[in-house]
């Protein structure tokens, strides 16, 4: 995206994951990190960062923090009053 790779995208509810090894706590790449997350922030899209190791060890919460970032961004329905409607 841009000059920027990313790990995996879903374009249509403007999410970003990224699965990051120990490398991203360095400083230097924590900084271009942060550049690159703002730039893709600056375009509507939400960066979700997940370790190497959370996949690995333990990827059924992964799993729920993907779909609690999915639900976050959709709106509930609210029902029609009575008398609206079907």
């Amino acid at each position: 995206m841009g000059t920027y790779v990313v790990d995996f995208v879903c374009h249509s509810a403007r999410l970003i994951i990224e699965v990051d090894g120990g490398v991203h706590a360095l400083d230097q790449v924590a900084l271009r990190d942060f550049e690159r997350e703002t730039w893709l922030k600056g375009r509507g899209y939400r960066v979700l960062r997940v370790s190497n190791d959370e996949v690995m060890s333990d990827i059924t919460s992964v799993l729920e923090r993907i779909v609690a970032a999915l639900r976050a961004d959709t709106p509930t329905p609210t029902p029609p009053r009575k008398g609206e409607g079907l």
